[in-house]
């Protein structure tokens, strides 16, 4: 039995996650996740639980949970999350925050010697240097969610060295067949209806703009040990082939299956072991055809922005985070078009000047910058 903490239980990962935990009783049992406030999301686990830690993201809403729930123990606030991943009975942290504020509870589950199964991206691209020496340092397994990482790592499960390259596959987003001259009018509606999987708001977002492929090249750096150069991306509209990896003697090893996040949920879980999950299996006879194309920088010029940033030993990565987080919330907001997302973010990461990036608090004045160069921005209306 694993012993299981949930970092954003409200989200789709989390949901997922929750399901993946259900479906094997005698594997997982969840004893700890936070939420910001959408208790309505989980009620039917804490009716169905007994002594889960909860953390909420402030004192009001987790003490009017206490009254309804009062078999459960609450937290809130930052330092909830960190008493949460650091339970001593959690074996596994599932962390599927979204954005750089996954950073600080990740180190925390880490130097606590938890595993981690990693959906929150951001950690590694804004402290992927401070991280992946943390893991080393406490001996404990970092496991990706995202399916092009999990896709990579099961393709390395058995062969991890002499590897020529990684390929990183890409759906293309809500826009792919637009040009930038047809994104001038979208809407936040047209943004968020991804053509294969169903995400949060802002990974859906990151998608359309290919930044979340960014993010993904950068993380992936940090999992593998693999240089930036080493790194490829290509479009794959039909997302079953999630990442493939070629080997020095050009065999190209490749990962296959359905666009449903909780195979790569479960195998983080389950890790080394495969259980078995009853969803549809892969119907090759009804795919057709698998698609391959290049792509193209210019149209999506944060990735690479995203590749520039991954090859520098700074803290850019972490401030080309942090102004995308805020381009993206602003997005959201509607203070912004689509179209100023990647403007705004390009220019801020050819703007700024970097800085080193050793430590947390260096990771997190580097997001800082990049949040406070677009707010600025922003506000003085010259978008």
């Amino acid at each position: 039995m694993k012993n299981i903490v949930i970092l954003g239980a409200s989200g789709s990962i989390g949901q997922q996650t929750l399901d993946v935990i259900k479906r094997h009783p005698q594997m997982f049992r969840c004893i700890g996740l936070s939420l910001r406030n959408r208790l309505d999301l989980i009620s039917g686990f804490l009716n169905e639980t007994f002594g889960c830690f909860v953390c909420l993201e402030n004192q009001k809403d987790a003490e009017a949970a206490a009254k309804l729930y009062p078999w459960h123990h609450f937290l809130w606030g930052d330092e909830g999350l960190i008493k949460l991943v650091t339970l001593n009975d959690a074996d596994t942290v599932v962390n599927a925050l979204v954005g750089f504020v996954g950073c600080g509870p990740t180190l925390a589950a880490i130097e606590a010697k938890k595993n981690i199964a990693l959906a929150n991206k951001e950690t590694l691209v804004a402290a992927g240097k401070i991280i992946m020496e943390a893991v080393e340092r406490n001996k404990v397994s970092l496991i990706p969610i995202d399916s092009e990482h999990s896709a990579i790592a099961q393709c390395l499960a058995t062969h991890d060295h002499q590897v020529r390259r990684l390929i990183l596959t890409a759906s293309g987003g809500s826009f792919r067949d637009r040009t930038r001259d047809q994104l001038v009018n979208v809407t936040l509606s047209d943004a968020l209806q991804h053509p294969n999987w169903s995400m949060g708001a802002k990974i859906t977002i990151d998608s359309a703009t290919m930044m979340n492929k960014g993010l993904e090249v950068i993380e992936a750096h940090w999992l593998f040990g693999v240089p930036m150069e080493k790194i490829d991306v290509i479009m794959h509209r039909q997302s079953i082939i999630h990442s493939m990896v070629e080997y020095e003697d050009r065999a190209v090893m490749a990962q296959l299956g359905t666009p449903d996040m909780r195979i790569p949920i479960q195998y983080a879980l389950s890790y080394p072991d495969r259980l078995p999950l009853d969803l549809p299996s892969l119907d090759l006879g009804k795919c057709h055809s698998l698609t391959f194309e290049p792509i193209d920088f210019n149209r999506f010029p944060l990735l690479r922005c995203a590749y520039q940033a991954g090859r520098s030993n700074n803290d850019s990565a972490a401030a080309l985070n942090g102004a995308n987080e805020e381009a993206v919330r602003a997005f959201l907001a509607g203070e912004i078009r689509f179209i100023d997302i990647d403007m705004l973010v390009v220019e801020a990461f050819e703007s700024m000047t970097y800085g080193p990036n050793n430590s947390l608090s260096e990771a997190i004045a580097g997001d800082l910058k990049g949040r406070a160069w677009i707010r600025n921005r922003i506000s003085g209306g010259r978008v």
